[in-house]
């Protein structure tokens, strides 16, 4: 009668669940609305970290072996169609000279740069005791992506993190601009194809019959899509570095204010399996920054504002430094924006559930 007790006055800490199966702790965040959820420790990953694995190595690793991680966080009933998450790795070659590193994991697989994920990891690393001495106002902290390393600078008043939250990105450049693509449904339209740490098609939403600021979700949302397919049917991507790096992420739909302006420019985000960004997106910031540094449209240090058309959220951006990247002039792109917590969780997997791993409904 005590343990029924215990149980039901809440001493039972977790609910009945498979010895076997996972336990997944996690801090759950949001920046400008884009959701990300930290699993602070999976110890697979840390294991094969440990062999020696570059991260990019270790992204492979981690989708052969664990995906099963991925799909009980990311999908439902855990997760759900938009969510977004970010295993952290500590130790081994993926973190060396870094404070961590990390893998990014959406509803359709694992990304190789995210910017909403890096300024929400810059306050969970101070927080969480990642960096042994914190600085005041501001720490910096390095962060090691797929793509690269880059630094995230967080203010710190001794006790906490706070806000707003910049990086600097790693090498962004405009691969291509004004290509011709044949879209099914909506004709020739001209796309400009920018790199920050993943590549993006970008066009304005006009030249495919819609507006960013007014159209439905779901038009823009199947128009950017069926962009996506036909670009990467019709041009070739290449990285200087990886082949792992040479796929089109996404495409993003603006408002077709390029020019340099101190007024907001508005773009909404299809990427992945017709997922959108409830942020400004921080890699397509840093590629649409490189694109108008490219086009002469914006200087060094000249800032400007993104705002997403889902949450109505900002983050500012700008070119600070030229840089050569193979043989593309590339530029490192600041992104500054607002990270905040939301939570903690407990995830528990019972292994006779039909749908421990979860189920991805659109």
């Amino acid at each position: 009668m005590a343990a029924e007790g215990d149980a039901a006055s809440g001493g039972r800490r977790l609910p009945p669940h498979s010895p076997s199966g996972l336990v997944l702790q996690t801090v759950e965040m949001h920046t400008g609305g884009e959701p990300l959820r930290v699993i602070p420790r999976l110890e697979a990953a840390e294991e094969a970290a440990a062999k020696g694995l570059s991260l990019l190595s270790l992204r492979r690793e981690v989708a052969a072996t664990q995906d099963h991680v991925r799909r009980a966080l990311m999908h439902e009933p855990r997760g759900h169609a938009g969510m977004y998450g970010a295993v952290v790795v500590r130790g081994g070659a993926a973190a060396a000279g870094a404070h961590l590193a990390a893998l990014f994991l959406h509803g359709a697989g694992y990304s190789t740069m995210c910017g909403h994920a890096v300024l929400a990891l810059g306050r969970f690393a101070l927080d969480y005791g990642l960096v042994p001495a914190p600085s005041c106002p501001e720490t910096a902290v390095c962060l090691h992506c797929p793509c690269g390393p880059v630094t995230a600078f967080v203010p710190w008043d001794g006790h906490r993190s706070g806000n707003p939250v910049r990086f600097h990105s790693v090498p962004a450049f405009a691969a291509a601009t004004d290509v011709a693509i044949d879209v099914p449904g909506y004709g020739k339209v001209m796309v400009d194809i920018g790199y920050g740490g993943t590549f993006y098609a970008f066009l304005s939403a006009e030249q495919l019959g819609l507006d960013v600021c007014s159209s439905k979700t779901k038009d823009l949302v199947n128009a950017a899509s069926t962009v996506t397919e036909a670009v990467k049917k019709q041009f070739k991507l290449h990285h200087p570095e990886s082949e792992d790096l040479a796929f089109l992420y996404g495409t993003i739909l603006t408002d077709g204010n390029d020019a340099f302006s101190e007024k907001p420019t508005t773009n909404i985000c299809v990427f992945a399996d017709e997922q959108v960004d409830r942020s400004p997106t921080g890699s397509g910031v840093t590629a649409r920054i490189a694109l108008q540094y490219h086009k002469g449209l914006i200087q060094l240090n000249q800032t400007r504002t993104f705002r997403s058309s889902t949450t109505g959220s900002f983050f500012t951006g700008k070119a600070v430094k030229e840089a050569k990247f193979g043989d593309y002039n590339a530029v490192i792109v600041e992104v500054s924006g607002e990270a905040f917590y939301t939570g903690t969780a407990t995830f528990t997997v019972e292994e006779e559930d039909p749908l421990k791993y979860g189920f991805f409904f659109k």
